[in-house]
């Protein structure tokens, strides 16, 4: 639960980044559309879909004897809450879906080696990066190019006026979409903590059907977590990393949410923050290089490379350190 709740609280806020930058949306009236919106994205994609769920809660094993396979996961958890709330601190959207992959690959390293690790499960993160780096930012690109193209006749003043409808709607996508995403990969833990508490059993393909109750709950502490706000993260996202005007961070929306409703179909578990920063750079090219800072880009770039690592050791010297005293 404080895994999800530290999620709402330090990830959603980039789905919602843009139409705070360019003045769509005020701070307090973005955060409550996405407290609403991660919830239901949450509760309805996971309803319908659940294959990122399954896949998150098939990426590793932490099958061990007695009670080290919950004190594993539970060391898990608390290390990559301990990841999220340092890169939150110092205002990095660092990726939570990362944090929460590397956490739960560390600790049940820690317990059963690396033959803890499904391999074929793993790829799909590997996919995953590699598929919302290319889409966010070829997507981010040629909307924004498609965008100038077509209203380059239009009156400035109107086509204003479409953008920021289009780009209210577009936060409200990425936030339901948010929801979609890492919701899911939230509620597969969640599912994981049952299992090992004896509570649930796994179906034939390994995977889960998870309770209406589970759903709600989880989506409920997401959209509790975002509404602590997140205005530190808003920041770096939305308004160091490139000045955007309002058919950019339209741009940035649309193909980001784009991009991770196709993830979410497929089963592929991809890290919004990466999706949107990547999209938001895109779209920063399209005008200029020299547009986007690359002092802020190397930050972000710096903490992706260093949450999987980074997180995961401390999950692994977390799991020996808790299994030693519990």
């Amino acid at each position: 639960m404080g895994v999800i709740f530290v999620n709402g609280w330090t990830d959603a806020p980039n789905a919602i980044a843009t139409a705070v930058s360019t003045k769509v949306l005020r701070p307090n009236v973005a955060i409550w559309m996405a407290v609403v919106l991660n919830f239901l994205g949450a509760l309805v994609m996971t309803f319908f879909n659940a294959r990122v769920a399954e896949t998150i809660s098939n990426i590793v094993s932490f099958d061990g004897s007695g009670n080290a396979s919950q004190v594993a996961l539970a060391a898990s958890l608390f290390a990559i809450v301990v990841w999220a709330v340092a890169a939150w601190y110092f205002g990095i959207p660092t990726s939570e879906s990362h944090a929460l992959i590397a956490g739960l690959t560390g600790s049940a390293m820690a317990l059963g080696g690396l033959n803890a690790v499904n391999g074929d499960e793993w790829i799909k993160v590997i996919v995953g990066l590699i598929v919302s780096t290319v889409l966010g930012f070829g997507g981010g690109f040629i909307v924004t190019k498609l965008i100038i193209w077509i209203f380059q006749g239009v009156n400035r003043m109107l086509a204003n006026k479409i953008f920021t409808g289009g780009q209210a709607f577009g936060a409200g996508a990425m936030a339901f979409l948010h929801g979609a995403q890492d919701g899911q990969k939230f509620m597969g833990v969640f599912m994981l903590t049952l299992f090992y508490n004896g509570l649930v059993d796994k179906g034939p393909n390994g995977g889960f059907a998870i309770p209406i109750w589970v759903m709600v709950l989880c989506s409920l502490t997401m959209g509790i977590g975002t509404s602590v706000g997140g205005m530190r993260i808003i920041k770096a996202v939305g308004m160091d990393m490139v000045k955007l005007e309002k058919y950019q961070g339209f741009s940035a929306d649309l193909s980001g949410a784009i991009c991770l409703l196709l993830a979410s179909m497929t089963g592929i578990p991809v890290s919004t923050t990466h999706t949107k920063t990547t999209a938001i750079m895109g779209v920063g090219a399209a005008k200029r290089l020299s547009s986007i800072d690359w002092r802020i880009v190397k930050e972000m770039v710096l903490a992706w490379v260093l949450t999987f690592p980074g997180c995961g050791l401390i999950a692994y010297v977390m799991a020996k350190l808790f299994m030693a005293i519990f």
